[in-house]
């Protein structure tokens, strides 16, 4: 069964948009990667509802939306812990669940975690901008549908019947704790900072600040020391990559991180913990160690 779903969000939520896997290969381009910040939830939504793992998924962040369905739809909301609420009826995370046509499906308070990942059963019929709907702030014009706002209507060609899908106990699923231990390796100018700015980088824990977005966090850490120079020339960045200001402090940087960057780059966080990093809120810690 097949029919055109319309999603009307009532309330848009502190940050709510449309995101996919992003654009790889363009970043020669300056075209950061963008997607899904907590690839592993998206990909557990998606596998849920009986979707392929690269359909675009909602990515809510801290406060959720409030979404009436004007047709049935099958759900799956994967990721951060949010109290959600089908019609005022409880309803579960990290599980299909059916919606009726009618129906409004409100976030309540957030339990752990910092973004959650809304999958639908179906076909999202949203504008692509280079093969994503993933929005960047330098091409926001090129995906207006994927930014969410209070009277935001999106589409979906929704196809649920014997589309439930399940997902492997046996892969890993992302961590949701306020204080993580995250794997780097050593940046290209490592050799270059301090050994006194090393050992408070890796023998500390530090506080995410509130300057925290999709394009990178900002620790509160102050890493000054006797270095020379914490400039250079602007060279390449990626998702992962840790870089000491001027005045100190680290910034992590995202998916929607510019390309280049004119900081030192001590560290860069390995692949497969960036999700657990972008569950992470103002206020939690995070430790690094060496590989």
């Amino acid at each position: 069964m097949a029919n055109e779903l319309t999603l009307t969000f009532l309330k848009p939520g502190l940050q709510t948009t449309l995101q996919d896997n992003g654009r790889a290969g363009l970043q020669h381009l300056g075209v950061p990667v963008g997607g899904t910040l907590d690839s592993t939830s998206a990909k557990m939504a998606n596998q849920l509802v009986g979707n392929e793992e690269d359909v675009p998924v909602l990515e809510i962040t801290m406060t959720g939306p409030e979404i009436l369905f004007d047709w049935d739809a099958l759900i799956a909301i994967s990721g951060a812990l949010f109290e959600l609420f089908c019609d005022d009826e409880l309803i579960e995370n990290n599980t299909a669940v059916y919606i009726k046509s009618g129906s409004v499906l409100k976030f309540g308070k957030l339990k752990s975690g910092c973004r959650a990942y809304l999958a639908i059963a179906g076909e999202w019929k949203a504008k692509k901008w280079k093969g994503s709907v993933s929005p960047l702030l330098q091409a926001a014009d090129a995906t207006p549908d994927s930014i969410i706002q209070k009277g935001t209507k999106l589409k979906i060609h929704s196809s649920f019947l014997n589309k439930t899908g399940s997902w492997d106990e046996n892969k890993h699923t992302t961590i949701l704790s306020q204080m993580v231990r995250l794997r780097v390796t050593p940046g290209p100018e490592f050799e270059n900072i301090s050994r006194e700015a090393i050992a408070k980088f890796f023998g500390q824990g530090h506080k995410i600040s509130q300057d925290a977005n999709r394009m990178g966090y900002r620790l509160t850490t102050d890493l000054t020391s006797k270095q020379e120079s914490t400039e250079m020339i602007s060279s390449g960045i990626i998702p992962g990559t840790i870089q000491i200001t001027g005045s100190g402090q680290p910034i992590i940087l995202l998916k929607d991180a510019q390309t280049t960057g004119g900081y030192p780059r001590i560290a860069n966080i390995i692949n497969e913990d960036l999700d657990q990093l972008a569950q992470l809120k103002p206020g939690d810690e995070i430790w690094f160690s060496l590989e």
